[in-house]
C-alpha cells in the first residue's frame, strides 16, 4: 500500500515523481497495466459481469535544460483507442516557485488520478463527479498552474479550460458563445506530524452554466495505519451534490494490506439510467490487497451500496503491474 501513499505525495507536491526506468540523463518512462473483474448483483434476474483490460498507460518523463516534462499516453476507458492524458511543462524558480503549461489533471482529490493512487478496485463515490482527480471521467485541464512549495506547505493557482474548449467562438463553431477562463486553488499543509491536510476550491465558468467545487481532506499515519477523510460539494446552480468519505488502511506485513472505506452521497445522479436523479447513496468496501511481486499488485474488493432504491453487492478482483 506504500505506493498509494507515494501517489498521493507526489500529487500534492510533497515529493518527486515515482520511479522510472531511465532511458537517458534526459528521458525516462514508467507506468501501469490495469485489468479487473467484477460481478454486481443488483437483485434482478442477471448480474452485471465485466472482465478485461481497464487501462494501459505509458508516462514519458523528461528534463532539458533546467525545463522538466511529462507526456501521459493512455488507452482512454479501457477501450482500444489511444489518448494524450496529459502533457506538460514546467519550470522551477528559486524560492520555492514553479510554472506548469499544457495539459494536466486537478490538484484535487484524496483518491488520485492512476490505480497506484486509489483505495480500492473502483474509487470511492459512486458519482464520478466527486472523484475528483479521475482524469478518465472527469476530464483533463489546460491551462497554466502557478505552484508554491514550502517545507511544510504548498499550493497551486490554476488558470484554465476543458480540453478541446474555446474561451470564445463564434457561430461557425459548436457550442458558441463566451467561455471565461476556469480558476482552481489547491493546498496542502504538513506541519503537524503524522498528518496532511489538503483541500481547494475549483470555479468552472461555462456557457449559461457555472460550477463551483469545494473540498477538504486530511490524513493521519500512525506506523502502519493510514486513516483519510474527504468532504466535497460541487454545485452548478441547479443541483448542488455533495460527498463524503472516509478510509483506513493497514499494511499487515510488506506485502499484504486490508482497506476499509466507507462513502456517503446526495445527489448520485442517474445510475439507473432512466432519466431521474436516484437521490441518496452510500457504499462500504472491504478490501485485501497482497503484492505478488515489487511490480504486480492485487486487490479483492467486496463491497454493500444503497444507491437510491437499489441494494448492490459487487465482488471484484483487479490486478496491477507497474513499471
Amino acid at each position: 500500500m506504500k505506493n498509494k501513499i507515494m501517489a498521493m505525495l507526489v500529487a500534492f507536491g510533497l515529493v518527486g515523481s515515482v520511479s522510472a526506468i531511465e532511458v537517458n540523463e534526459n528521458l525516462s518512462i514508467n507506468g501501469f497495466i490495469d485489468s479487473s473483474w467484477s460481478s454486481t448483483d443488483s437483485g434482478n434476474a442477471n448480474d452485471d459481469v465485466n472482465i478485461g483490460v481497464d487501462e494501459i498507460e505509458l508516462n514519458f518523463l523528461f528534463s532539458a535544460g533546467g525545463v522538466s516534462g511529462e507526456v501521459h499516453v493512455d488507452t482512454e476507458g479501457g477501450t482500444d483507442s489511444v489518448d494524450i492524458e496529459q502533457a506538460h511543462l514546467s519550470y522551477g524558480f528559486e524560492g520555492g516557485i514553479s510554472l506548469t503549461l499544457g495539459r494536466l489533471n486537478t490538484a484535487l482529490g484524496l483518491e488520485q488520478e492512476d490505480p497506484g493512487g486509489v483505495y480500492g478496485t473502483a474509487r470511492l463515490y459512486t458519482n464520478s463527479d466527486n472523484n475528483l482527480a479521475d482524469i478518465d471521467s472527469n476530464g483533463a485541464q489546460e491551462g497554466l498552474r502557478v505552484g508554491f512549495a514550502a517545507e511544510q506547505f504548498s499550493a497551486s493557482l490554476t488558470a484554465f479550460n476543458a480540453v478541446g474548449t474555446a474561451e470564445e467562438s463564434s457561430g461557425i463553431f459548436t457550442p458558441a458563445g463566451e467561455n471565461d477562463l476556469d480558476f482552481e486553488l489547491a493546498i496542502a499543509f504538513t506541519g503537524l506530524e503524522n498528518v496532511t491536510l489538503g483541500g481547494g476550491f475549483q470555479a468552472e465558468n461555462t456557457t449559461g452554466n457555472d460550477t463551483d467545487i469545494s473540498t477538504l481532506n486530511a490524513t493521519y499515519t500512525a506506523g502502519k495505519l493510514l486513516i483519510g477523510a474527504e468532504w466535497t460539494s460541487i454545485d452548478d446552480g441547479a443541483v448542488d451534490n455533495s460527498a463524503w468519505g472516509v478510509v483506513a488502511d493497514y499494511d499487515v506485513s510488506d506485502v499484504l494490506g486490508l482497506t476499509v472505506r466507507y462513502s456517503d452521497e446526495d445527489q448520485v445522479g442517474d445510475v439507473n439510467n432512466d432519466g431521474a436523479d436516484n437521490g441518496e447513496g452510500d457504499r462500504l468496501s472491504i478490501a485485501p490487497s497482497y503484492a505478488i511481486t515489487d511490480s504486480l499488485g492485487a486487490i479483492l474488493e467486496y463491497s454493500t451500496a444503497n444507491i437510491g432504491n437499489d441494494d448492490l453487492d459487487t465482488v471484484s478482483l483487479e490486478m496491477t503491474f507497474t513499471f
